[in-house]
């Protein structure tokens, strides 16, 4: 019953690694297993869903004709990667995605367009109304123009923020490892996890790193904070491998399955605790962690004792207790260089001596999410 989950979902998205396109480092792009990905997409799209693929491999398919056999580490050798290879990867998806009568597209985000609410919102619309006219985004971190300050880090995440971007209803991760373990595979005693219903439970789990092909970045570690952000959004996450797909996505008992939260936060807390960067840092004492806590109050100056980082208002900042823990992430509706005088101060006070303006809480409760 826990699969129908995978085949009642009417929007998915695809997010496939660059070691399930190109093998191992240096070896080129395997055109077979775009061929592979292909078909599974225009399966899914016949029993009448939509589908976002996800897609690495501009970096290890430019490896090849630039005479590289392992990835770059330095940034500029990336980028350089990168420009060789998504030409090369976006035309291999188009051909593959013409034997089904599918047109596909290419989407190239940046860390910009989805932290930035303007952008985030630009980049919805753009990308619903390429599933509306039944085109298939092929989506890729554009490594090209990325700097090492605004990547993504691994498409894993940005596989999940996508799901979120979209209101998926399912995000299935494409891997070299066909399932979740309870310890890294290689190990003798290591057994598979078919379902997990809440991460807590991997608490005690050993996870591994990235892959052992060398033209990957993500590893298991990223792969379970895609699940946090998918499920927190209410969309299941599978995790499987190239070879599985097929039948993992028809509902059979192959690779794991996380299951969605029941309870879910409307789309700009989700913005806020996952796609958003803070900006700076606001120190609470006891009783304003409490409060925000339990009672679902705004933050009031009154219950900051500290200001960290520069910010304008309008922009992200965390709200750490006194230990420095990260309880909560909000849009502040002042400059930092306003906060010091307001600090531990009630705004009727406030708006005595600095004016009316400052009678106002720092952070409007429906402008802040708490962060589990």
């Amino acid at each position: 019953m826990s699969r129908k989950l995978i085949t009642d979902a009417k929007r998915i998205v695809i997010k496939i690694g660059s070691s399930s396109l190109t093998g191992k480092a240096g070896s080129g792009l395997d055109a077979a297993a775009v061929d592979r990905l292909v078909d599974v997409v225009a399966d899914a799209r016949a029993r009448g869903a939509e589908v976002l693929v996800v897609s690495s491999g501009a970096i290890a398919a430019g490896l090849a004709p630039l005479g590289l056999q392992t990835r770059p580490k330095d940034l500029s050798t990336q980028q350089a990667a990168a420009s060789v290879g998504q030409g090369l990867l976006i035309h291999r998806y188009t051909e593959s995605f013409a034997r089904y009568g599918i047109t596909a597209s290419q989407v190239l985000l940046t860390t910009t367009d989805v932290v930035r609410r303007s952008h985030y919102s630009n980049a919805q619309r753009a990308l619903f109304k390429l599933i509306s006219l039944g085109v298939v985004p092929v989506i890729n971190e554009n490594d090209t123009v990325g700097t090492s300050e605004i990547r993504f880090g691994d498409n894993d995440r940005l596989a999940a923020l996508v799901a979120l971007l979209t209101q998926a209803d399912l995000l299935v991760l494409v891997s070299d490892i066909d399932a979740l373990y309870d310890a890294p595979p290689s190990e003798t005693n290591a057994k598979k996890i078919s379902e997990v219903k809440d991460l807590s439970d991997l608490s005690e789990i050993k996870l591994g790193g990235a892959g052992s092909s060398g033209v990957g970045s993500g590893g298991m570690v990223t792969k379970i904070e895609a699940a946090r952000i998918a499920t927190s959004a209410g969309t299941a996450m599978l995790l499987t491998s190239a070879e599985d797909l097929a039948k993992s996505i028809k509902g059979e008992e192959c690779g794991t399955l996380f299951f969605p939260k029941d309870s879910k936060n409307n789309a700009r807390a989700l913005w806020l605790a996952h796609a958003s960067v803070s900006s700076g840092k606001l120190v609470l004492d006891s009783g304003a962690v409490k409060a925000l806590l339990e009672k679902n109050v705004s933050l009031l100056p009154a219950g900051v004792i500290a200001v960290e980082g520069t910010f304008d208002a309008g922009e992200t900042v965390d709200l750490v207790d006194p230990h420095g823990q990260i309880i909560a992430r909000g849009i502040i509706n002042f400059a930092s260089d306003e906060i010091p005088q307001m600090l531990g101060r009630s705004t009727k006070e406030l708006a005595a001596t600095l004016g009316a303006e400052f009678e106002r809480e720092l952070v409007h409760r429906d402008d802040l999410v708490i962060l589990n």
